[in-house]
């Protein structure tokens, strides 16, 4: 699976400003609005009741929120860059800029697994995350997260 599969162009945004963990899953739920045509409030219930099983803070500065949500036909992702870090209960105690939201449909098994290992996979290599944040631009997130994802197939 590639990670051009899953994020569009227009499902990336950052740097932007969020003072909670609480407000960045707002931003991701509003830029999934967007994108998958599903009210962002469904999409932040669906985020906020994840996040109570256990934190989707994967360490490093990086989060994979995630959900399954009704009315999808397939993966899909979002990405945000916060402009500073904002606490999230990551696993390494380390607050978190780098969000990678996926979306699964209801009955998606497998396959979100799959995704969120690819995604973790993808978000460990140091040199990409430091990119990631360096770059002041949607478009430069973009051509980085998508320009990766060819390079390391799944």
């Amino acid at each position: 699976m590639f990670l051009s599969q899953l994020l569009e162009r227009n499902a990336v945004i950052g740097p932007i400003g969020a003072n909670s963990k609480r407000h960045a899953l707002q931003i991701v739920a509003d830029l999934a609005e967007r994108v998958l045509e599903i009210e962002s409030d469904t999409i932040l219930q669906g985020l906020v009741d994840r996040e109570k099983l256990g934190s989707t803070g994967v360490g490093l500065g990086v989060a994979v929120p995630h959900a399954a949500l009704k009315g999808l036909d397939r993966m899909r992702g979002v990405f945000v860059r916060l402009e500073t870090p904002v606490e999230y209960d990551a696993i390494d105690d380390m607050p978190v800029d780098l969000l990678f939201a996926l979306f699964a449909p209801e009955d998606a098994g497998t396959e979100h697994l799959r995704a969120l290992a690819k995604v973790s996979r993808l978000l460990r290599q140091k040199d990409l995350r430091e990119s990631l944040r360096k770059v002041e631009t949607a478009d430069a997130l973009f051509a980085l997260l998508s320009e990766t994802a060819h390079s390391d197939a799944a």
